[in-house]
Formats: C-alpha cells, structure tokens, sequence
C-alpha cells in the first residue's frame, strides 16, 4: 500500500471523535493563549492592555472576512473530496490560497495607511492611541499571513488530519506566548520592546505556522497542488466557495453585532452589571466549546457523505452528533450551575457582581441547550451546501426578534442581566427548532455543490 493510499484510507475512515478532540484541544488552547496574552501585557500597563484590546476589535472582523473564502473552500473541498475528485479538490485549495492572498494584502495595506485614524476613531488619547496604533500597524499589516494560514487549516482539517493541524496551531500559540516574554521585557539579550515585542511576536510565530502549514498541505493532499493551479482562476469554483463563505460570514457578523447591542444595554445596568456580564460570558465559552468542537467535526463528515451522494448516511450522522452534543452540554451546564459562585469567585470578590454573574449562569440550562443544537445543525446545513437559509432565519430570530425582546426585558420588565440572558436563549432555541425542522426535512439534499448526475474526468492520482 503506496503512502497516498493510506492517506485516503485514514480520510475516509472518519469518525466524530477522531476529528473533535484536536478541534477541541486547539480552540480550548487558543482561549487559555489569548488570556495569558492579555495577563502578560497588563504587567506593562493597564493603557497597553486597553490599547491591544482596541486594535483587536478591528483584528477580529479582518479575521470574519478573511473566513468567508476558507470556510467556503473548506466546504467545496470536503465535497469534492468525498466524490473523489481529489483533482478538481486541489485545485480549490489553491485557488482559495490565492483569493485569501489577495483578500489579506489589501486588508494589509488598508491597516498600514490608515492605523492611526483608525483607532483615532474609537476615541483613543494619548499613550492608549500610541499602543493601539503600532500594534495594529505591525499585526494588521502582516494580516495576510493569517489569511493564508485560514484557507490552509481549513483545507487539511476537511482531510480528516485535524490532529496535525491542532499540533501546528498549538506549536504557534506556544511560540508566540514565548516570544512575548522575551520581546516585550526584553529578555534573553533581546530588547525590550512592549506592545510592539506582542506585535511582531504575533508575526513571526504566523509566518513560522505558515510554512509548516505549507508542508503539511503537501503531505496530506491525495492529488498535489501545482503551481498553476495557484494562478488559475475559475469562476464555478469562485461562485461554489463564496455560495457558502458569504452567508456563513454574514451570519458571524451579524450574531457578534447583536452581542454589541446587547453590551450596550448592559452598561444601563451599571459597573457590577457589565463586570458580571463578562465574567458569566468567558465562563460559559467553556460549556459551548465542546459543541463547537462537534459541529466542525459533524460538518467535516457531512461535507464528505454528501460529496460521495451517501445523503441517507449524513441525514442520520446528524441526529447522533446532536444527541452527544447534548448530552456533553448538559453535563458541563451541571457542573457549571453546581459550582458558579466558586467560578465567579476566581475572576472577582465583589459579592453584588458574584450574584448577578451566578444568577445567569444557571439560566445556561436554557441557553446552551438550544446554542449547542444550533451549532451542530448549522454547521450541518452549510456543510451540505444550504448555507443562506440559517443567515435568513437568523436575520429574523437574532436581529428582529432577540433585540427588541431584550430591550422588553431590560427596560420595560426591569429584569436586568437575566433579561439578557433570556432574549438569547429565544433567539437560539427559536432558531433550534427552525434548523431542526430543516434538516428533517432534507431540503438540504437539493444544494450539493457536486453534480453527481455527469461524472468528470480525473488527472491520474499521484503516488
């Protein structure tokens, strides 16, 4: 058995564990980074912190956009790879190489002319300004990079090599951690450097995640890319890769503006409010992330059966992956409620904020239950290709209905926090049932990418 051929044995033997503990292990990795990231900066000061935390929110929505083209490809490629057009598969893999490339130098040069009135926008004075500016300078104008390194991960995680790809990102968060010890404190003869040290940390742990990234690509694909398929542009591939990235990333963007809206009624609440919001918020990261981990894995395999027409197989995978989603929430919302005054006790003293954030906390019972079926279910639609209707379904159930029932909530009904908490829950468990219905009804058969009618021809497999 040649190298390739087992290669596309371990691709098609996929099952949701193989694919959801790396998953798991590389997000829970990457909070437990971003916190430490953020502990080593506020021993510089409070004003780098604040600075940093600014630039970011720019950083993120680069990061959402930058996803509608490897999220999309992703898709596409797990498709084409379960038909077994690993031809026609590496040739999308390039090509979203390529449009993430273009897409992330413009977003570059964007950063590097305009950083400063940019963050001169968000109201920023003096050494906070300074901070924000040459942090989003550096790392915005390298943001092509993370462009790059969205459509290569996305591609060899839908190979089923979602272990390796865990690896490489976990090599680069730790990289990066240590790299900010020795550039922002000046450590080991290096100078001390302080939020421009985090700036080019950031940088060079990308570029070296990218290289290997690169290698890893070539080692997995069942056909090689060459290099004219990285300068070839197909308008079909282009339409089959923004069909499901735009919705996708519309969705994202429009669920973090509600989670904006809903911050704003939060600060009418008060200090203790807003402090506990937080808190409750980064606790209950913990409890979703276990679903998040499922609703990858579950897309993968799904991307894969309807690629290869097996519809019947994907239908039923479904319902089991929402069954052990559950099942995992549930467990970890017991936990939580069980022990939320000990959790918001590590992040505050302040008894007022350790009510309120306790009080929500067990309202996750509600919430997560209805988020995780939400996240399995959508990843599910969009991995077979009926990726519009949970953007149009969540136009309605997150913008004009959860908005306006948490304003009803909060101002009208006084029930402060919890109001919040609860105009969420309606939005996800409105959207649950929605999606749940959807899939039952295997509408989503009629949105494969791949024509399985009209067989095309294949370049011979390389060994």
């Amino acid at each position: 058995m040649t190298a390739i051929e087992s290669k596309k044995d371990q691709g098609e033997k996929l099952n949701l564990f193989f694919l959801t503990w790396p998953i798991f292990l590389e997000v829970f990795l990457f909070m437990l980074m971003g916190i430490a990231d953020t502990f080593m900066l506020s021993a510089l000061s409070d004003d780098a912190v604040s600075g940093v935390g600014a630039a970011n929110q720019y950083l993120h929505i680069a990061i959402l956009v930058l996803e509608v083209i490897g999220n999309g490809a992703a898709i596409v490629v797990a498709q084409y790879i379960g038909s077994k057009r690993y031809v026609e598969a590496a040739k999308i893999s390039a090509l979203a190489v390529t449009l993430n490339l273009v897409v992330g130098l413009v977003i570059s040069a964007g950063f590097l002319l305009f950083a400063r009135s940019m963050m001169a926008a968000m109201n920023l004075q003096g050494e906070v300004l300074v901070y924000a500016q040459n942090y989003l300078a550096i790392v915005g104008g390298a943001i092509f990079l993370q462009a790059i390194i969205n459509s290569l991960a996305a591609i060899i995680r839908v190979h089923g090599f979602t272990k390796q790809a865990m690896f490489v990102s976990f090599g680069m968060n730790v990289f990066h951690i240590v790299g900010n010890y020795v550039l922002i404190f000046g450590k080991f003869g290096f100078p001390e450097l302080g939020v421009q040290g985090a700036a080019i940390s950031t940088v060079v742990s990308r570029f070296l995640a990218l290289i290997v990234f690169f290698w890893l690509l070539y080692q997995i694909m069942e056909y090689k890319v060459k290099f004219q398929y990285y300068i070839s542009l197909s308008k079909e591939y282009v339409a089959k890769i923004l069909k499901i990235g735009l919705p996708s990333a519309f969705e994202q963007v429009m669920y973090q503006g509600c989670q904006i809206v809903f911050l704003y009624y939060a600060t009418y609440l008060g200090a203790e409010s807003l402090a506990a919001r937080q808190y409750a918020t980064n606790i209950s990261m913990f409890i979703y992330l276990f679903a998040i981990a499922i609703g990858i894995g579950t897309s993968i395999i799904v991307g894969r059966l309807v690629g290869a027409n097996e519809k019947d197989e994907a239908y039923s995978r479904v319902w089991k992956s929402v069954k052990w989603a559950l099942c995992v929430t549930l467990l970890m919302v017991i936990l939580v409620i069980s022990f939320r005054t000990q959790l918001m006790n590590l992040f505050t003293d302040n008894p007022k904020v350790i009510t309120l954030g306790a009080t929500v906390l067990v309202l996750s019972v509600i919430l997560e239950t209805g988020r995780t079926m939400n996240i399995v279910f959508i990843n599910s639609l969009r991995a077979a290709g009926d990726a519009k209707y949970p953007l149009l379904i969540g136009l309605f159930s997150m913008v004009l209905m959860s908005l306006p029932l948490g304003y009803f909530f909060v101002f009208h009904l006084d029930m402060g926090l919890a109001g919040i908490w609860l105009a969420i829950a309606a939005d996800e468990w409105t959207r649950a049932v929605i999606m749940f219905f959807r899939w039952k009804s295997r509408t989503w058969e009629n949105y494969a990418l791949v024509n399985h009618e009209v067989p095309e021809q294949q370049e011979p497999v390389q060994a």
